[in-house]
């Protein structure tokens, strides 16, 4: 899953982006979530949001006319952050065959034939395909939908880094989505606190970022409650460090006694400064 050497030279991070689609379901709060094919280089079979890398054409290319512009702090994720919300949404499609569209709420069958009509254009050689896509069918991406949550980057042991934005997306189309089979192998809608019940039973792994983001959300009792807490979260950014603890691997977060800075506690009392890897899982502690 991980590839952890305190001795590695730390890599440069690359740019990403992972979104949060929540929806509300018999008076429940459902995330949408897919499962990493078991030979990704990185986190290989975790359950993860979807996402990925910040593309070259995300940042290359004219996408005024396809876009809505941004709102709820996502304006303030980096210094260029338009790539960013781009990134989110076009994995999200990609991975997740979810659209998120400012004009009219779009169904199952005509978002699943606008994924198959991106994968003919993959197939036709068009390196743009989604902006392609977009402009063909005049589609007009809810960037503006897009609540900024957090910011993780990946611990410099680690031999892949991604500096990575999560966002939360309402999302109340009746898409249902449906996972990509190539980089994803499953997908399922569930409400956090049954994911992490799952985890905490070693049905499944997840990363420390994942977890954690479960965690803040479980407590929400609707999607107007999720996003009040998007709205306070801090946005700094969140690189764990790697180190020993006696036998035990921690991944140190800022305020804990390993981290290798000076820095506060977190203000919330009940949040984690260290993920401690017990069997296969990094479980959240506070020291």
């Amino acid at each position: 899953m991980l590839d952890l050497d305190a001795a590695r030279d730390p890599v440069v991070p690359k740019d990403a982006a992972t979104v949060v689609v929540l929806r509300e379901r018999g008076g429940r709060v459902e995330v949408f979530c897919v499962k990493r094919h078991g030979k990704s280089g990185f986190l290989g079979g975790a359950v993860v949001f979807p996402g990925g890398k910040v593309a070259t054409e995300d940042r290359a290319l004219d996408w005024s006319a396809v876009t809505n512009g941004l709102a709820h702090r996502a304006d303030h994720v980096a210094p260029e952050p338009l790539p960013f919300a781009i990134a989110a949404l076009r994995e999200l499609f990609e991975e997740a065959t979810l659209l998120a569209h400012a004009r009219e709420r779009l169904g199952d069958a005509v978002v699943k034939q606008y994924r198959q009509r991106l994968t003919e254009l993959g197939a036709e050689g068009e390196e743009r395909a989604f902006h392609s896509l977009l402009t063909e069918a005049e589609l007009l991406l809810d960037t503006s939908r897009l609540h900024a949550l957090s910011r993780w980057i990946t611990p410099k042991a680690e031999k892949r880094r991604y500096d990575t934005r999560f966002y939360l997306l309402p999302f109340e189309e009746a898409q249902e989505g449906l996972h990509d089979t190539h980089e994803t192998t499953s997908s399922f809608w569930a409400t956090p606190t049954e994911v992490l019940e799952r985890w905490e039973n070693e049905e499944l792994f997840l990363a420390p970022p994942t977890s954690h983001t479960l965690t803040q959300l479980a407590e929400a009792r609707s999607v107007s409650q999720a996003l009040e807490r998007a709205a306070s979260a801090p946005l700094s950014p969140l690189c764990p460090h790697f180190a020993m603890d006696g036998d035990q691997m921690v991944l140190a977060l800022p305020g804990d006694p390993l981290f290798p800075e000076e820095s506060p506690p977190p203000s919330d009392p009940a949040a984690p400064t260290r993920f401690v890897l017990h069997g296969a899982r990094f479980l959240p502690r506070r020291v």
